[in-house]
């Protein structure tokens, strides 16, 4: 699909998404409104119905939907255009775009009613203020600094985490959170920061220039972070405009013509295989030729102009589908399940407790005593579940501790061939010139750091993917403890009251699942699409980040610090001074540093496969005593409720006559509000899925 949308229907389509997530919010407030207060009478009526989890969870969905944005991470390398595409893409130069890279900081660009900058420090330091001019001139640097920083492999301002800049943008103010990142090659460093939002974001814009298509730089990038991810990635392709500049004859319409389609083979053959899902090719969905500085200037004259011929409504039309028909329908799919889910368990709450009401307190004390069986089950359910994701849990972080070992080991067997690629762009010969060896230590240093970030990036993938199946695993195995723990929690009902409780016949359920096995499915399908937004129980588990962050250790820092480059270093003017400076002297020169530099690395590897495994192991580990957390509370809260449901009950009972027409009132009445917030929630998600886009 390939269609063109204005910046205004775009807006509109946003818009539209906004208000649909504040409706069914606000329902969401209501249905909480409704239960606590049911649950307050409760205590004083037949004993409250076990629904703080519920709430719970609804009060958390509604504050995420109301929060929530779709964050877009913007991505490229210096002189792109990257904060020319941004300015034109929110309708205002508010990004400086004449030095590159525009600012030193990773910057979050979200809506706010004023102008206003705010700088975080990684110390704790107190948040700076600043307004948009300061902010301009203290973090802004030229290139030249860029490139010294660059090759020191240090960051402008290392004391800073991030800046938030807050503006009153239409775009913004739909729900657009945008992350400007610096450029991909300023530094590694920098390069993580760019890496530790890439999980967090919707979307990500990756900018190319189209006079310099696909740099060795910008491929790496790619192939380190991006490819095998899961990631949605719209490339840009900026400057299309500029080509015409290359021209000999610029107004030769074959000659441009010729040359536009020669540089899209380069992109196509360079981008094709990041635009591949589940076998789908989404190449036209997915690069747009892009001309920012036209669209800028055309944007600044008239907001409203249609912008053809720069590409961007196409990219509107893509970026809209993605945006409000895919992206928003999940996360108001969930929210829809959710309050599915509630109303269920609200309703078979009230279908026990409305029979149980006639009992008297000897036969009550009968049935809960006659269901004891089957709680002592559902704990062993919970048991065995909780068995098989501590299973999991040792045998994937040993194997995945093992899988690092064994790597690391094998560096040395490859690393000849290798590391010829990463070699540095100046001569060996050039090394005997004063000036210059300092320069090719220097250059042999960073692509020596080159060489083991990309070799630890590749197999960090590698254990994404083991880690990812290990989930997979576990979500089925969750899926099959929860259908046994339905017949069980039904079986305990029909012992109760003498009849099967069936869902309410007014709305449609997916399945009759406990709570807690939508959540230990549903974060899967989250991490999988890279969904940020209302998660089934609005818990936030992401083994994702949790594994970024545990191996922030593992990296070239950490080689470095048991590899020194200056044992490198020494043995290249021991052999290049020992030579004369013919090729073939210079040649063997190169292949007896090569060969020093393996032994040199060889000999540490076993240290470093070592001292690493274990972080790497308790990394893993960390990833499942997370989920293992979070899924045992939520068993043990629904085996909690369940209990507390019927002790209330009986509690009431043993203490005063209960008016059975006034409390059957009450029962009827929760259920008939909450039944009625859940069907405004069918219609508003119907009508965004039945409104045009």
């Amino acid at each position: 699909m390939n269609y063109t949308l204005e910046t205004g229907s775009f807006l509109n389509d946003l818009d539209r998404v906004a208000r649909t997530r504040q409706e069914i919010a606000n329902h969401f407030n209501r249905i909480v409104e409704t239960i606590t207060k049911s649950e307050f009478e409760g205590d004083k009526a037949s004993g409250k119905l076990g629904l703080d989890k519920d709430s719970e969870d609804i009060s958390i969905a509604s504050q995420n939907l109301q929060q929530g944005v779709f964050r877009l991470l913007v991505l490229g390398d210096l002189k792109r255009g990257k904060s020319t595409f941004l300015n034109a893409l929110i309708g205002e130069k508010l990004l400086p775009s004449d030095v590159n890279p525009c600012t030193a900081l990773l910057t979050v660009l979200r809506y706010g009613v004023s102008k206003n900058v705010t700088v975080y420090f990684k110390d704790g330091t107190e948040p700076e203020q600043l307004d948009f001019k300061s902010f301009k001139q203290q973090y802004t640097i030229d290139p030249s600094e860029a490139k010294i920083l660059e090759q020191e492999n240090k960051l402008a301002f290392p004391n800073i985490d991030y800046a938030v800049v807050e503006y009153p943008l239409p775009l913004l103010e739909k729900g657009i959170e945008i992350v400007d990142s610096p450029g991909l090659n300023d530094t590694e460093a920098r390069n993580e920061l760019s890496l530790s939002y890439i999980n967090n974001c919707n979307a990500i814009f990756f900018v190319f220039r189209a006079v310099q298509p696909c740099t060795l730089e910008e491929r790496r990038y790619l192939e380190n972070y991006i490819k095998g991810r899961g990631l949605s990635v719209f490339f840009i392709i900026n400057a299309w405009d500029e080509i015409r500049k290359g021209l000999i004859n610029p107004d030769d319409t074959e000659e441009l013509a010729e040359a536009e389609e020669k540089l899209r083979q380069v992109f196509q053959t360079n981008l094709g295989e990041y635009c591949q899902v589940d076998g789908h090719d989404n190449y036209d969905e997915r690069v747009f030729e892009i001309s920012s500085l036209e669209a800028l200037r055309q944007r600044i004259k008239n907001p409203e102009a249609s912008l053809e011929g720069t590409g961007f409504p196409e990219l509107m039309g893509a970026l809209n589908t993605f945006l409000t028909q895919e992206r928003a329908v999940a996360q108001l799919r969930q929210a829809r399940s959710l309050a599915r889910q509630t109303y269920n368990h609200v309703h078979e709450a009230i279908a026990r407790r409305i029979p149980l009401l006639e009992h008297d307190v000897d036969e009550l004390k009968q049935r809960i005593s006659s269901v004891e069986p089957e709680f002592d089950k559902l704990n062993e359910i919970r048991d065995c579940f909780q068995d098989e994701i501590r299973a999991v849990r040792d045998s994937k972080a040993s194997a995945i501790a093992d899988s690092f070992r064994t790597y690391i080991l094998n560096l040395g067997n490859t690393f000849e061939s290798d590391f010829l690629r990463y070699q540095p762009d100046i001569g060996f010969l050039d090394f005997l010139q004063k000036g210059k060896r300092e320069e090719f230590n220097t250059a042999f240093k960073q692509a020596f750091e080159q060489y083991l970030n990309d070799k630890i990036m590749a197999w960090e993938l590698t254990a994404e993917q083991q880690m990812q199946e290990a989930f997979l695993q576990l979500s089925k195995s969750a899926a099959n403890y929860g259908a046994v723990y339905s017949q069980v929690a039904e079986s305990m009902t029909e012992k109760l009251i003498g009849k099967k409780v069936y869902a309410g016949q007014t709305i449609e359920f997916e399945d009759n699942s406990p709570g807690w096995t939508s959540w230990a499915m549903g974060f899967f399908s989250l991490a999988l699409g890279n969904v940020a937004g209302v998660a089934l129980a609005g818990a936030g588990f992401d083994w994702k980040n949790i594994l970024l962050n545990s191996l922030a250790v593992i990296g070239i820092w950490s080689f470095l610090s048991i590899f020194s480059m200056s044992l490198v270093a020494a043995p290249v003017g021991i052999l290049l001074l020992g030579l004369g400076i013919g090729a073939m002297q210079a040649e063997q020169a190169r292949k007896e540093l090569i060969q020093a530099t393996k032994k040199e690395f060889v000999k540490h590897l076993p240290q470093i496969a070592q001292e690493q495994g274990e972080p790497i192991h308790q990394a893993v580990k960390e990833c499942f005593d997370a989920y293992e957390r979070e899924v045992v509370k939520r068993i043990n809260d629904d085996i909690k409720s369940r209990k507390s449901e019927l002790d209330n009950l009986l509690k009431q009972k043993e203490s005063y006559e209960i008016n059975l027409e006034t409390e059957l009132n009450r029962l009827r009445k929760l259920e008939t509000d909450v039944l009625s917030e859940c069907q405004s929630i069918e219609t508003a998600y119907e009508h965004l899925l039945a409104s045009p886009a």
